[in-house]
């Protein structure tokens, strides 16, 4: 089929090209006929023997399917040889545009797409990477191990007021303009003092209390309340107080340690293998945070122009990712709408990061070594009761370590820039390192 493409810029942006494409008419209407011809063959109808369907009717029936498939396929086959001749690299789906036209011998398209930006790295000489550092010690254990009681607490009934720290159990009615309104109600329910469950206003009207006793207080919600209904609303609220528990930790011995998977209840082998497991989780957040680091290094000495069509391909993986987060979560999505531009900036780091980077692993040569990827594996299966027959499995099937050479060309790319960098380290605390609240 006789074609035609050209290729302009047009100015509005500057990753955005336009093909121009010139299809013949009796070429096109040729191709149709030929396609036509094929259906005919096969196509049964009542009346007519197998393939001698009247053409007339074979047209009426597949003419549009026919056109469309014909059209699809040269418009596909003149772009592709456009974009290759002319070595453009397209970033998403082309868009085909009619054009107006006098001709009588051809029908004129447009293919508008957006192509790769042309990646440029500049010297990071005078870029400064903050890389944090923390030696795992005594206290970070003994830390740990006062996390790990409070998981394990218990409540031991008292006659006394609540008091923060405690778990009470109450029955509530919240009424709003004298009226109970919806979700203002709970029977037998139960929440621990100070852990920010219920507003602060409700639990300080509950501290002090004591089990048997009833009371009822006014109290304002925030106007940032999830809740429309209710946001800046004055309340009363009716509670009876039921139950009060005081925390009580498990001790630090035998019985303790076999919670945590110590058969034989030996105290110094738990605390090794906490402090084993601190290791490991503590390299791995402080690599998350230099890798971070170097990441903003990249993107604030290599500005990119991304193309929008990644940008919102991106927005829908990060929405859909979302989504399946708050179903595991039992969460209704249908209730939650969710808008695209929440997921923008996000989305957009991602793909310029990812231009980058690649750009960064083509140029220096930074793929992962199969010895770095079996030392992750390795690294990883250490967590199981049977570590080798975890590495069997992952090396099972080549696809397993995709995450693993993933986290090896990382790992690459943040030494390779910490090496031409000025890094500055820091000494981190453990609690914030580990996210632990005072």
């Amino acid at each position: 089929m006789e074609t035609n493409a050209n290729t302009e810029v047009p100015a509005r942006s500057a990753l955005e090209r336009r093909v121009d494409l010139s299809l013949t008419i009796a070429e096109l209407d040729k191709d149709i006929d030929q396609r036509l011809k094929r259906l005919g063959k096969n196509m049964k109808m009542p009346g007519f023997r197998p393939g001698k369907v009247p053409a007339q009717i074979i047209r009426q029936q597949y003419g549009e399917q026919a056109r469309n498939d014909a059209l699809s396929e040269a418009l596909g086959k003149m772009l592709s040889e456009a974009v290759t001749s002319q070595q453009l690299r397209v970033a998403g789906s082309p868009r085909i545009e009619p054009k107006s036209s006098d001709s009588t011998t051809h029908i004129e398209f447009s293919a508008v797409f957006e192509v790769y930006p042309e990646i440029t790295l500049n010297d990071l000489t005078d870029v400064e990477v903050e890389r944090p550092a923390l030696e795992v010690g005594p206290t970070d254990i003994d830390s740990t191990l006062d996390i790990l009681r409070k998981q394990r607490v218990c409540y031991e009934l008292v006659d006394r007021p609540a008091a923060a720290a405690d778990r009470v159990s109450i029955d509530f009615v919240g009424k709003k303009d004298g009226e109970p309104f919806s979700g203002g109600q709970g029977k037998d329910y139960r929440f621990v003092l100070g852990e920010g469950k219920m507003l602060s206003d409700f639990e300080n009207a509950v501290i002090g209390t004591r089990p048997g006793e009833a009371k009822s207080f006014e109290m304002t919600f925030p106007a940032e309340y999830f809740s429309k209904e209710l946001a800046g609303q004055s309340v009363t609220f009716d509670i009876a107080v039921k139950e009060v528990g005081e925390p009580v930790l498990p001790a630090l011995d035998a019985d303790f340690a076999r919670t945590l998977g110590i058969a034989d209840g030996d105290l110094v082998k738990m605390r090794a293998e906490i402090e084993e497991n601190l290791r490991r989780e503590v390299k791995k957040r402080l690599q998350a945070r230099v890798t971070g680091n170097v990441m903003d290094a990249l993107l604030a000495a290599n500005p990119v122009e991304v193309p929008s069509a990644l940008i919102h391909k991106e927005i829908e993986r990060l929405m859909q990712v979302a989504r399946q987060d708050m179903e595991q979560r039992g969460m209704k999505v249908k209730d939650l709408p969710m808008q695209p531009e929440w997921f923008a900036d996000q989305a957009r780091r991602r793909i310029s990061l990812a231009l980058i980077v690649s750009e960064v692993v083509k140029l220096n040569e930074l793929q992962a070594k199969p010895a770095q990827v079996k030392a992750l594996v390795e690294e990883a299966a250490q967590s199981y009761d049977q570590p080798q027959e975890v590495v069997r499995w992952y090396y099972a099937q080549a696809e397993r370590l995709a995450d693993f050479e993933a986290t090896a060309i990382e790992a690459n790319v943040v030494d390779w820039v910490l090496a031409r960098v000025k890094v500055r380290n820091k000494l981190v605390a453990f609690a914030e390192l580990m996210g632990q609240q005072s």
